[in-house]
């Protein structure tokens, strides 16, 4: 079988995926997911498209992360798996997407204006 890869984004990372047939293994950067995200719920985060189609042993996951924190890559590599599980298999999206996998969150941080400490809040207005 032929490598799948996928493209996955949240605020600022960006998640390449490769998917092949395999053991469930799942490798980040050339480390093991639990080196990566040592947390649990992160680590469900990323596994949540495989374990909705109940395939969580059948596919071999490498996975180029970049950019954002971890909650953001966490959920980029999601997206990304989502992606890939589509072009393998077209059945796969009516799931995927009643799940909320498939949707690309839009949101971004507002930039920083000048004149203000943050991007909406103002300094402290002083009458005298």
């Amino acid at each position: 079988m032929q490598v799948i890869n996928a493209t996955g984004r949240r605020k600022s990372a960006v998640a390449r995926v490769y998917l092949q047939e395999g053991k469930g293994n799942i490798t980040i950067n050339g480390k093991d997911i639990k080196v990566y995200f040592p947390s649990e719920l992160m680590q469900y985060v990323v596994k949540q498209p495989l374990d909705v189609l109940n395939l969580v042993g059948t596919f071999d996951v490498k996975a180029n992360l970049d950019g954002g924190g971890v909650k953001g890559q966490a959920e980029a590599l999601r997206l990304g798996i989502a992606r890939a599980l589509v072009e393998l298999n077209a059945e796969n999206k009516p799931t995927l997407k009643a799940n909320g996998f498939m949707t690309r969150d839009p949101r971004e941080v507002e930039r920083k204006k000048p004149g203000q400490p943050k991007a909406r809040k103002k300094f402290q207005f002083s009458k005298r």
